[in-house]
């Protein structure tokens, strides 16, 4: 496995502190609603057609921040374990789980060091995305990890907001022009974007420090070589042009997902990606 350098280790370093600063902004937010909306909403309808069963699974969710997603699986039989690098997040994943009566072990660590965390081949079915690999230096380090995590036979399901949407800027321009232009790089090959907002991309007030984070742009071939040169076997890749949020105004709902209107291009917004280990 290749050793993360110095200066990367230390834009990881400030995504954890930033994700700890976000975290009880998020969970007070309206936009996740831990209180009342069905953790099922976050997820498109595809997305269980393509899991399939799950009882009786092992299935870890890697990045998993608070935990809103994450508690969607163990009704469904699960054993559910979630990931993420945050300290914060995951005591607030671990109460939210608690508080709706779900079985859920969250345990911190950097997605890059999964395996060792977590231990080798102990899962079914690896659950990423929506948001995370942005965070994500090094893919190839990525997909090792999650082919390792993984038994013989096991799946990835990787469901994540699409290149194309990045590149029209997931939140509006400083402006407010809610205008398809292309605004930030599909491809990736500039190096980590730093950010320094006083706010997240939530309701709530702003952030009280730690106010910088770093991202890493990864284009969909990008993704399917990592996870092919770590010996995993792509079994699906889905385009759709739905979004679990409007990100423009003039997005209609149907079923609780968000797609532009008729008069507007059929572009994709999230993709999801099914791999098999072997």
């Amino acid at each position: 496995m290749r050793i993360m350098d110095f200066d990367t280790a230390a834009m990881i370093r400030a995504n954890e502190a930033n994700w700890d600063a976000r975290t009880p902004i998020h969970l007070a937010s309206g936009f996740y609603d831990v209180a009342g909306r069905d953790p099922r909403a976050w997820f498109a309808e595809f997305e269980w057609s393509d899991l399939g069963e799950l009882a009786g699974k092992d299935l870890v969710h890697l990045q998993c921040h608070i935990g809103a997603e994450t508690i969607a699986f163990p009704p469904l039989g699960a054993r559910v374990v979630g990931l993420d690098i945050s300290a914060e997040s995951v005591r607030a994943a671990t109460a939210l789980a608690e508080s709706k009566g779900v079985a859920v072990e969250y345990v911190k660590s950097d997605v890059h060091t999964a395996v060792e965390t977590l231990g080798a081949s102990r899962f079914d079915v690896v659950y990423t995305g929506k948001g995370a690999l942005c965070y994500v230096p090094d893919l190839d380090i990525w997909a090792g990890q999650v082919a390792g995590l993984l038994r013989p036979g096991g799946q990835l399901y990787l469901v994540e907001f699409h290149p194309l949407l990045n590149a029209l800027s997931p939140v509006p321009p400083p402006d407010g022009s809610e205008e398809l232009l292309l605004r930030h790089d599909y491809l990736s090959g500039r190096g980590a974007i730093e950010r320094d907002g006083t706010r997240t991309y939530t309701d709530g007030p702003e952030l009280p420090d730690a106010r910088v984070s770093f991202e890493w742009q990864h284009g969909i071939g990008e993704v399917v070589t990592a996870l092919v040169g770590a010996g995993l076997r792509i079994t699906r890749l889905r385009e759709t042009e739905q979004l679990p949020w409007p990100r423009w105004s003039t997005m209609t709902t149907a079923g609780g997902w968000f797609t532009l209107p008729e008069s507007a291009p059929r572009i994709p917004l999230i993709y999801a990606l099914q791999a098999v280990k072997p």
